[in-house]
């Protein structure tokens, strides 16, 4: 078995954190597939790098002039057709794992970050306009993206909840999912078609609190460096275990709902004195997702090490790395907020970029 075919025997899907139209047309996806690649996740800054820079998407957009459409309108119907076809590749994985495996994501438009109402409108529209049942709409988890979350859920639209930074954002996108799910219950609806993932972005938060780390500077703060998302990470699924593997979900386990499995993001390293999968290899457990860009995915196939549940080790160091951070005066909540409002700012900028490009 290859490193991604190891981590799946392991319990944990590896995803491709990319997406555009020459991966498909080259024949580059249906290999990662072949490898074990067992879904796709995209935001705007990806198909903005897929657009400016791909020429197959030129054809297609002089296609539209005269059409009256607006920009948003543009990108929406190239970047549509694209997880279309993402999504009937993913399709055997999707079947022969009866609905675990074999999504591919795609983000709702940032500037619906603060509005519940919109969000869930847009999720209802991106949903019938792919018309794939491997389809995770993905959404933030700000206050209002919570929210959507809960009605979407109950409706039976199956979502990816992005930009999580904190265990407080863990908490209350969990219980915002279960929520769904009773109200879906509650109707006499099946629930096993609903799937969601929970998307904690790693590799960010080290960069922050390692900065926070170096400005304090004694010898016990710059010993803590380079541990933080990995701690965030093993501490998010022990909360994982218990919410979902608990009394409180078995109700709704029995009636056929599936948990909403955590899915380490933002795994690219960042710092080149780090090892270049410290937020793979020491995060492979059971019912968990570890979406990769390119860079990791060939490095994981290259020199990748599987061995066994790595992400189940050492739950009490990882519970003493986020209090040894908190006992110095961070507030991992609060800079799991700041996390949250830069990653929708760059964000909000990659689609204003995108924009500029389908206008």
């Amino acid at each position: 078995m290859n490193p991604i075919q190891a981590a799946r025997a392991a319990g944990q899907q590896i995803w491709l954190d990319n997406l555009s139209r020459a991966l498909i047309q080259e024949g580059h996806l249906a290999r990662h597939i072949e490898n074990g690649v067992a879904g796709v996740t995209t935001n705007p800054a990806i198909f903005h790098k897929a657009i400016a820079e791909g020429p197959d998407y030129r054809p297609a957009l002089e296609a539209m002039n005269g059409l009256g459409l607006d920009a948003e309108a543009r990108y929406e119907r190239l970047v549509i057709e694209d997880v279309q076809r993402a999504c009937d590749l993913m399709r055997g994985v999707f079947d022969a794992s009866a609905g675990d495996a074999g999504y591919v994501s795609l983000e709702v438009s940032p500037a619906l970050a603060d509005d519940a109402e919109g969000t869930v409108v847009a999720a209802r529209r991106l949903r019938a306009a792919v018309d794939r049942p491997n389809l995770l709409v993905k959404i933030p988890a700000t206050p209002a993206g919570v929210e959507a979350l809960e009605t979407l859920t109950s409706e039976g639209i199956s979502v990816n909840v992005t930009l999580m930074f904190s265990l407080a954002h863990v908490d209350a996108v969990a219980k915002a999912y279960e929520r769904g799910l009773e109200r879906r219950a509650a109707q006499k609806l099946e629930l096993a078609s609903v799937r969601s993932v929970a998307s904690v972005f790693l590799s960010r938060w080290d960069s922050l609190i390692d900065k926070q780390l170096e400005e304090i500077g004694t010898p016990e703060a710059l010993a803590l460096r380079g541990k933080s998302g990995v701690a965030l990470a093993r501490s998010a699924y022990q909360r994982y275990l218990e919410l979902f593997h608990g009394e409180a979900f078995a109700p709704l386990a029995q009636q056929g709902a599936r948990p909403q499995s955590m899915l380490w993001a933002s795994t690219g390293t960042k710092n080149a004195a780090y090892s270049d999968l410290m937020y793979v290899e020491p995060l492979i457990g059971p019912e968990t997702v570890n979406t990769l860009p390119d860079g990791t995915l060939v490095a994981f196939l290259d020199h990748g090490q599987v061995a066994g549940n790595t992400l189940g080790q050492d739950a009490e160091g990882s519970a003493a790395q986020l209090a040894a951070l908190a006992a110095l005066g961070l507030d991992l909540d609060v800079l799991g907020g700041r996390l949250q409002s830069d990653g929708l700012a760059q964000f909000e900028t990659a689609f204003a970029k995108l924009l500029e490009l389908t206008a």
